[in-house]
């Protein structure tokens, strides 16, 4: 069995009740649990937080020990440089995801950290990008 992780930043633990018409009406605790019922062929944890540093220590952590990470690092995609390095800096593949389409948005939103460290990116399919994004790891 595999062992996946889904690693998400700033805001998302207000998934459900921020900017409906951008990110949907569920909570992604409702969805993540969805997400294991579709997906039993997988171990999947769940990690968020508002804090950078948080998120860079859980890459370092699953890094080197998981067999693919999922990670939506929502803003900080954008101007981390140290979410960059931590995610060039390990083994462990990892999918970039965006529940909406940043191309669409800001223009500073068009740049990504993560990318050129990235296996893929899935952008813009609200939150079946996750599901998309666990797809390519069977």
């Amino acid at each position: 069995m595999k062992n996946i992780i889904i690693i998400n930043g700033p805001n998302l633990n207000l998934l459900g009740k921020r900017e409906p018409e951008i990110y949907g009406a569920q909570s992604f605790e409702d969805f993540f649990e969805t997400l294991k019922a579709d997906f039993p062929q997988f171990k999947i944890d769940y990690f968020q937080s508002n804090i950078e540093g948080e998120l860079i220590d859980k890459l370092h952590d699953v890094g080197f020990s998981y067999d693919g990470i999922i990670l939506n690092a929502a803003a900080y995609t954008h101007t981390s440089v140290g979410i960059g390095d931590a995610v060039k800096g390990i083994s462990s593949p990892v999918i970039e995801v965006h529940i909406s389409n940043t191309y669409k948005r800001e223009e500073f939103r068009h740049h990504s950290f993560i990318s050129p460290n990235a296996k893929g990116v899935i952008l813009g399919f609200g939150l079946k990008s996750y599901t998309l994004a666990l797809q390519s790891f069977l």
